[in-house]
């Protein structure tokens, strides 16, 4: 049984502590799968994140950004990337989706194939999170924090809402850019280039 049910400020997430219940790695897996409309989370405090879908501005903007490092991932071949329906196992244990990530190939190809089918367990090289109008600002932030802590080489969160683009580098002040046009991978993603305007 859930410990406790708290509320985000938002219509679209809910948060339930699970602690108590003792779910496992292979239960939530399950739990992920027998439910494929929801987009669930596990934090590394064991809190159960449901995150209801995105709107429909949201999902064609995320669209975009994944078609984009898509494009770019098979024409570089250094890496595979990955979409917002993907789970990661975090090294510090929880298990993230971030909207758009960028895993080095080496990293991928050292994961045997039962890794590779479940949420591989390692935090990408990059990654992307898309604030939608209905996000806490606070709680991306710290998912962003969470990603660098666990690896991350590179992260943006890109915010439509208020036109600003806060790029997260490990050891490094976090930076936030005010409607900028252009946002470059450099570089842990060489050559890669994203046109922010497609999507403000």
């Amino acid at each position: 049984m859930a410990e406790a049910v708290t509320y985000e400020n938002t219509s679209h997430l809910l948060t339930l502590s699970v602690r108590s219940a003792g779910l496992t790695d292979e239960q939530f897996y399950r739990l992920c799968q027998d439910n494929p409309d929801l987009r669930l989370e596990l934090t590394a405090r064991r809190e159960l994140v449901i995150t209801a879908p995105t709107g429909s501005k949201t999902g064609w903007r995320n669209s975009r950004l994944n078609q984009r490092l898509a494009n770019w991932a098979e024409r570089d071949g250094t890496g595979l990337s990955f979409d917002s329906s993907t789970g990661f196992t975090l090294p510090g244990g929880a298990k993230r989706a971030p909207d758009a990530a960028w895993i080095r190939r080496e990293r991928w190809e050292a994961l045997n194939e039962e890794q590779q089918e479940g949420f591989a367990p390692l935090c990408p090289d990059f990654v992307v999170e898309l604030r939608s109008s209905q996000d806490s600002l606070s709680v991306l932030q710290d998912k962003m924090s969470e990603y660098l802590e666990n690896g991350a080489r590179l992260g943006w969160l890109i915010d439509p809402v208020d036109r600003r683009v806060y790029l997260y580098h490990p050891g490094q002040p976090l930076e936030c850019l005010e409607s900028p046009a252009m946002l470059s991978g450099d570089p842990v993603l060489p050559g890669f280039v994203f046109d922010v305007r497609e999507i403000w």
